[in-house]
């Protein structure tokens, strides 16, 4: 897809990711469409809001929801519910299961030709959210392999950086370090994961609009990280060492949960075939994450 002339329609704008990729969007010059609901905070997009046409789910009609569809080249799917603020297990399956139905449903009657999903790369019986999120997308295969659209599934690993949710765990690590909260209670630690620098992520979802055209594809899962893993116990280690924390840090005061994963990595050789690598060390993207949080209290 070439600079300025692609109609790409954002779900999860106002969010984390949304936000991010939202904005790299508009410095390429693509026309951007965003759905938000009513109570959304507006304020990862508020230098921005105003070159962004919105759609208020909450107060629009279903004939309203289907035509702000019209005319767009690609969806890009960000919401979602990760049932980290007391979210039931029946709102977590309507926010990323039958949600993610209502805007694939949208975008199929409008025949939009491709729908980029951001997935989790944990197994599905991990939490209801990742299990909620392999539902969405099979039926996004299901549609795929009846020809009816393009559906591209990024499985993506720990995704971290500044402005981030402070409920996510690097975040949540980082404002208890600078709090010095008096004590932390983890896990022994030894589960190993894969970060990702948000400028990483959004770079490869770019890359991903320019070879559209030529991705020979129906459905396809991606999986996006950096490559490399870390042990949690390191990472937290790493944060607090970096925010000269005074806080305590209690390994092995919290036990694992059943369906936790011990090592989780991704596979990126499919996006470095197509040009794309991570560039953020973690210890960079770490230290950036820390000083913003820190300018912020």
């Amino acid at each position: 897809m070439t600079k300025g002339n692609t109609r790409i329609l954002v779900t999860g704008a106002s969010g984390f990711l949304g936000s991010n990729i939202t904005r790299a969007l508009l410095g390429a010059g693509h026309s951007v469409r965003a759905l938000r609901r009513i109570d959304s905070s507006m304020a990862r997009v508020a230098d921005i809001v105003d070159d962004v046409e919105w759609l208020t789910i909450d107060e629009s009609r279903e004939d309203e929801f289907s035509a702000f569809f019209e005319g767009v080249d690609c969806v890009i799917h960000t919401a979602a519910s990760y049932g980290r603020k007391g979210e039931s297990v029946v709102d977590i399956a309507k926010a990323n299961t039958i949600f993610g139905l209502d805007v694939l449903n949208a975008a199929l009657e409008r025949k939009v030709k491709t729908f980029i999903n951001a997935d989790s790369a944990l197994p599905k019986n991990t939490k209801p959210y990742t299990l909620s999120k392999a539902h969405f997308a099979e039926w996004g295969r299901y549609f795929a392999e009846n020809s009816q659209i393009r559906f591209i599934n990024i499985r993506l690993e720990h995704m971290y950086g500044p402005g981030d949710d402070s409920v996510k765990f690097t975040n949540y690590v980082i404002d208890a370090c600078l709090s010095n909260v008096p004590i932390l209670n983890l896990t022994e630690g030894k589960q190993e994961r894969d970060f990702i620098y948000i400028d990483d992520v959004v770079s490869a979802y770019m890359l991903l609009l320019q070879r559209l055209t030529s991705m020979d594809l129906s459905y396809c899962d991606i999986s996006l990280g950096s490559g490399e893993t870390v042990s949690i116990r390191a990472l937290v280690e790493t944060i607090h060492r970096i925010a000269n924390s005074k806080t305590s840090l209690a390994f092995g005061a919290t036990k694992l949960s059943a369906n936790d994963v011990m090592h989780s990595c991704a596979d990126i050789s499919y996006m470095k075939s197509l040009g794309w690598q991570p560039e953020m060390p973690l210890h960079q993207g770490l230290l950036t994450t820390i000083e913003y949080a820190r300018q912020g209290q």
